[in-house]
């Protein structure tokens, strides 16, 4: 017992009884009573952030369960910015979700529980310790996420990306399961740092190691969205509700980049020349694919999707330039490049998403570029907000995109690939035609739809919040860059 060391694992204590709290109390209420169990689950993920915020203070890393579960500064730090992201998320959906009568009739309150049970999930793969607890944390957001995408169960598109997320995804599993039991058979233990020591030693056949570490990469590749295993990510995005969309496209993709810091910097360090060269092609690809595809888009989530996959190469090309530690005492400013990026990418996907979910309505789903048409005119402010979150996107400055990309190749550069950070600029450049293509139809053509845009008080005031966040976090970076400066280097120093 004395290993437990529960006091580390109250927030997902907390969340895990919550969720069942919650889902008593839902099975009680009527369709029009359903706000409770929307107002219930922005109270847990509160609750969540206090105790999570209690623990960043401390500053200091410690295991619970024998050392399978670790308490750091990342993982405080990623856990705090899930919570934002996903209740950002429910705030966003809420009225969305109501329409399409998601919250209502057989669902329940299924989209609130089922998202408070891949957070669950997420906060495992966060403060995972241990390949068998990181293959659970994954598994439990997964499964929650594919039910999400399935609640349409009358509607073929959704139907369809259903059963391809879930395809891929169990392959995906697969090749990660596979790579974690081909490093227990060379090493002899689940224990990430017992890995990292057992491969220091020298005594290990490398060949098996950078076999198993081919299937790892492939399945840390699938979960971001990386080419070549980004197939999935234009059909879900697009087949899922919005709503959906943005769980799926926010805060899984923080779990994601920790997993690949615990993966391959904690665990893996002794390879990094290998796994480099493997995210140096899956960045390249990405960006290019993601970028060149994005453009000939109309279906605006589509395009978001291939903009997600050119995103994703950007924080690959910060965690291979990242210094491993130990080979010299460099400060890791490629590893604390990419988180900042990883949580600012995130940020700027609520409000896009916040925009499209407010433009939707009852039997109408603003899924099109043309959609946006004149937006301007009918609501200045919103579509103020919408540019703020393209210019991010594209990296216009002086929103956080700008500095994002700018601290991701200044990595980069640090490492003396100057043609990775050349190829990187031009595919940026790229990129930035179609979102610009966005904010020129928002302002320059004439709106096919004159319907006054309303929004609620909390919907309002959230993506405002979350605009200013973009445009202020671009201003002054500092703040934030140094937070994840600084849990990186704590946390790889632990």
């Amino acid at each position: 017992m004395n290993n437990l060391n529960l006091t580390l694992v109250l927030p997902e204590i907390f969340l895990a009884v919550a969720i069942m709290a919650i889902l008593l109390v839902d099975l009680f209420l009527t369709d029009a009573k359903r706000n409770v169990t929307y107002t219930l689950s922005l109270i847990a993920l509160v609750v969540c952030g206090v105790l999570s915020f209690c623990d960043i203070n401390s500053g200091t890393t410690a295991y619970a369960f024998g050392g399978m579960f670790v308490s750091d500064p990342m993982a405080n730090l990623m856990k705090i910015c899930s919570y934002v992201a996903v209740g950002l998320t429910l705030v966003y959906s809420r009225q969305y979700a109501t329409d399409r009568q998601m919250v209502s009739g057989q669902h329940g309150g299924e989209f609130y529980l089922l998202s408070l049970f891949s957070l669950l999930g997420q906060m495992v793969m966060i403060s995972a310790n241990n390949f068998l607890i990181i293959y659970l944390g994954l598994e439990m957001m997964s499964l929650s996420l594919y039910a999400l995408v399935a609640m349409r169960r009358n509607h073929a598109i959704s139907t369809e990306a259903a059963m391809k997320y879930f395809v891929l995804g169990a392959l995906a599993s697969g090749f990660l399961l596979y790579g974690i039991s081909m490093l227990y058979g060379a090493t002899g233990t689940l224990d990430l740092i017992e890995v990292a020591r057992a491969i220091a030693s020298g005594a290990i056949n490398k060949p098996v190691l950078v076999f198993g570490l081919v299937f790892i990469v492939a399945g840390l590749a699938f979960k971001l969205g990386a080419v070549p295993f980004h197939m999935w990510v234009p059909d879900v995005y697009q087949g899922a509700p919005t709503a959906v969309t943005l769980l799926l496209g926010g805060a899984p993709k923080l779990a994601t980049f920790v997993i690949a810091i615990r993966l391959l910097v904690e665990a893996l360090p002794a390879l990094s020349v290998d796994w480099q060269q493997m995210l140096t092609i899956l960045a390249v690809l990405s960006m290019a694919i993601g970028n060149i595809t994005a453009i000939v888009q109309t279906n605006i989530k589509r395009m978001l999707a291939y903009s997600t996959i050119s995103q994703m190469g950007f924080i690959l090309l910060g965690l291979l330039s990242g210094i491993v530690p130990g080979a010299d005492g460099s400060s890791t400013n490629g590893y604390g490049a990419a988180m900042f990026y990883s949580i600012t990418y995130v940020l700027t996907t609520l409000g896009v998403f916040g925009v499209i979910m407010l433009l939707s309505r009852a039997g109408f789903e603003a899924e099109n570029i043309d959609d946006f048409k004149g937006l301007n005119q009918r609501s200045p402010w919103f579509a103020l907000v919408m540019l703020l979150m393209m210019f991010s996107l594209a990296g216009v400055p002086p929103v956080v995109g700008f500095y994002a990309k700018l601290s991701v190749l200044q990595a980069v550069l640090s490492t003396g690939q100057i043609w990775l950070a050349i190829i990187a600029v031009m595919f940026s450049l790229i990129g930035a035609y179609y979102y610009l293509r966005v904010v020129k139809v928002m302002y320059f053509d004439e709106p096919a739809d004159t319907t006054v845009i309303t929004a609620s008080v909390d919907v309002r005031a959230a993506l405002s919040i979350n605009g200013a966040a973009v445009l202020v976090l671009g201003l002054l970076p500092g703040p934030l860059m140094a937070a994840c400066a600084a849990a990186i280097v704590k946390t790889l120093a632990s």
